[in-house]
């Protein structure tokens, strides 16, 4: 019998550091009081004796300790306040907390002082998670499995949390969690703090045991870490077993084992080791010594023995006929592998890949064929390394190809090498697609979302290809844009605060108070849909996908111009725009507008402008001053009219009226200024909430159609199982 250790065995740097701290400090003959373990200092309880038998005593709480005894803090580590309660009552601590786990303490509790939700991947119950979770006030989300993380991810809507892990958790549970996550659309800042020497054991048990013909995991049942390897081992090799120490009787029953492999978890001690393997080493000894016949008998046993449906054989193949191949496995029945289970390309016979003498490995798919006959398959062998490729490329977030074959109830079926998976309707596009006949006969890349290798199934996503190809469109789009560019856009839609333009990918908001110099109350009043514009970036928030548009700003600001194409005594035609009681307002031209006085209207006395005025009348207006300061012109439309016979000379008594007519007039000319502001302020601020909860009716809309999607998505698959 050949005994293989794994490469990784054993105790890991942390443990090996913990138990030397430990040994040390009960020599040290310079310390006073009482040395004790708060808990188990690694789960190990051969090493708790070792420890127990140097005068080391376990203690569950700090209470029990007094003022000068010395603690020593174990590997798994403690809560901060655990630190503050030694501190306060004068108890001396040995810390050998992991260094890798004193590295969790640390992210967690920076988070927990920034404010940043903390998610812990682990077992509540074990000490590591307890002791972390203690460094973020207790606050943390702890997630054992996907229903937990749900959980957890509905609490954690638009926050992104810190996620760290238990360091002897399986790699396999971090990413069921991150999926759960990325599901839920959590942007999390993701720590894989699963210790590497962790990481590196799993792997090389997962290894061995595919290689030996039995796997012994070697640890303390109350190990976390041994308890793991021993699930990875019994994935890998049905015959694994859980050991403790030497004593134990399962070693005589290893004799039969041709070759045994042997993995340590990360609390157990070299001496264990040794024992155990050198007890393994005396009872093949012993066995072979009493049964000199054993290398006979297991022939035997082997040929007698018949393999079972899913067994994956090896076999020489024996006669190759038209339709099956026959295989000699060493067992008393031979193996049949027909023809319709082999993959063959168009024209191959079963004599072009097959030859008398060949060895092949081939799976068993019944264990007889009603004649005696085992039968075969390498089809569905090749299809079980399909599987395990679809598992990567998911786990890797990797694209494959496929081909669609047929369309069934809510979605369609699509071929990839020698298995064949479900696209759901809603995963076929980033548009809505009524009938999915059209993808017939079509090869695309996919996404793999799911596996489930029990029951040969997968389930295939286009759309999250086509979303990604989008989403690096648009950042390649974001990369080039600057701003104060000059770009060119289409305008997609209108609101009330402004109109949306595509600008070749993304879209951008006009404000309205962004599209014309002049005034206006609906961005109808100046462009259509489909209109092509020019148009200003004005600011970029790619954090927020905002972009700010301007439409005026890429023609010039009438005022900069009143000097070079208007003077004083210029006589111009413009429009009623806007009618007061001390007068009316003349468009000269979009944005710039100027004031006809109400004592400037005609060649008499006016008492109501809008007995002479009607808005939208085109007028001659005369300019009398232009205020750039104040950016004012004063109009006239009286200078424009014919002199008339001056008449009578008013009395004192008119004068006096009209004077204070005229002072009136000014006076509701300044208040109008004024309320002018306002209402532009008020618009403004309407404008801004209109937006404000055009976005959170956006928000909502797009989490709605996400629980939509997910609910269409599982109801179609179940329609496809059924049809199937």
């Amino acid at each position: 019998m050949e005994i293989i250790r794994a490469e990784h065995s054993g105790f890991c740097f942390g443990v090996d550091r913990a138990i030397d701290m430990a040994f040390s400090e009960a020599e040290n003959n310079n310390r006073t009081g009482n040395l004790y373990t708060c808990g188990h200092l690694i789960h190990n309880s051969a090493v708790v004796e070792r420890l127990e038998s140097r005068g080391v005593k376990m203690i569950e709480s700090l209470d029990e300790a007094s003022e000068g005894d010395t603690v020593i803090v174990r590997s798994h580590g403690e809560p901060r306040e655990f630190y503050e309660k030694a501190d306060a009552r004068g108890i001396r601590l040995v810390d050998t907390t992991c260094v890798f786990v004193a590295k969790i303490h640390k992210l967690v509790s920076e988070a927990h002082e920034n404010g940043k939700p903390v998610v812990i991947i682990g077992d509540r119950e074990h000490q590591e998670v307890k002791a972390t979770n203690g460094w973020c006030g207790y606050g943390a989300f702890i997630t054992g499995n996907a229903e937990e993380a749900e959980t957890a991810a509905a609490e954690l809507k638009d926050r992104e949390p810190l996620v760290v892990c238990q360091t002897t958790i399986k790699q396999e549970l971090l990413q069921e969690i991150l999926e759960v996550f990325d599901s839920a659309g959590i942007g999390c800042d993701i720590r894989n703090t699963i210790c590497n020497a962790t990481r590196d054991r799993q792997k090389s048990c997962a290894e061995l045991a595919s290689q030996v013909d039995a796997m012994i995991v070697i640890g303390d049942k109350h190990s976390s870490n041994s308890r793991k390897l021993f699930e990875i081992a019994q994935k890998n090799n049905k015959n694994s077993y859980f050991i403790e120490n030497a004593d134990n009787s399962l070693l005589n029953r290893l004799t039969k084992y041709n070759k045994i492999g042997c993995i340590a978890g990360a609390s157990t001690p070299e001496w264990i080791i040794k024992e155990v393997i050198a007890g393994m080493s005396e009872n093949v000894n012993k066995n072979m010594e009493q049964n000199p016949m054993m290398d006979f008998m297991d022939d035997i046993e082997k040929s007698l023995r018949l393999p079972k449906p899913g067994d994956i054989v090896d076999g020489k193949i024996d006669q190759v006929m038209d339709d099956a191949v026959i295989v000699n496995m060493g067992c008393k029945k031979d193996g049949i592998l027909r023809s319709d289970e082999v993959a063959m390309e168009e024209g191959q016979t079963l004599a072009d890949l097959f030859k008398v003498g060949d060895e092949i490995k081939a799976k068993v798919i019944k264990s007889d064929d009603g004649e005696g006959g085992i039968m075969l398959s390498t089809k569905r062998l090749v299809a079980v390394e399909n599987y395990a490729e679809l598992e990567e490329a998911m786990e890797n977030r990797e694209s494959i190809t496929v081909t669609v074959t047929r369309a069934v109830n809510g979605g369609v079926i699509a071929a990839y090498k020698e298995i064949t998976g479900f696209i759901p309707m809603s995963q076929l596009s980033d548009r809505y697609v009524e009938n999915a006949d059209e993808f017939i006969g079509q090869t695309f890349d996919v996404r793999v979302i799911r596996v489930d290798t029990k029951r040969n199934r997968a389930v295939f996503s286009r759309k999250a290809i086509l979303v990604d190809e989008k989403r690096k469109a648009v950042a390649e789009i974001w990369e080039n844009l600057n701003v104060g560019d000059i770009v060119e856009g289409k305008v997609m839609r209108f609101t009330d605060y402004g109109a949306f333009v595509d600008i070749g990918g993304v879209d951008g908001l006009l404000h309205i108070s962004e599209i014309s110099w002049g005034k206006l109350k609906h961005p109808e009043e100046v462009l259509r849909i489909g209109d092509i514009i020019n148009v200003k970036i004005l600011s970029l928030n790619e954090e927020k996908g905002k972009i700010s548009l301007g439409l005026k700003q890429t023609q010039p600001e009438p005022w900069t111009l009143v000097g070079d194409k208007y003077q004083v005594g210029d006589v111009l035609e413009g429009k009623v725009v806007q009618i007061k009681e001390y007068g009316a307002f003349v468009e000269l031209e979009a944005g710039l507008d100027g004031l006809v006085h109400i004592s400037e209207i005609a060649n008499k006395r006016v008492e109501n402008v809008f007995d002479e005025l009607k808005v939208g009348e085109t007028v001659n207006v005369k300019i009398m001053e232009i205020d750039p300061d104040k950016r004012r012109i004063s109009l006239s439309i009286k200078a424009t009219l014919p002199a008339e016979e001056p008449a009578e000379e008013a009395g004192d008594a008119d004068k006096v009226k009209e004077a204070v007519d005229d002072a009136v007039a000014d006076a509701k000319e300044a208040a109008d200024e004024v309320k002018d502001a306002v209402e532009e302020t008020a618009v403004a601020a309407k404008a801004a909430v209109a937006e404000a909860m055009d976005e959170v009716r956006e928000a909502v809309s797009e989490t709605v159609e996400d629980v939509k999607e997910a609910v269409t998505e599982a109801v179609e698959e179940a329609k496809a199982e059924l049809s199937e």
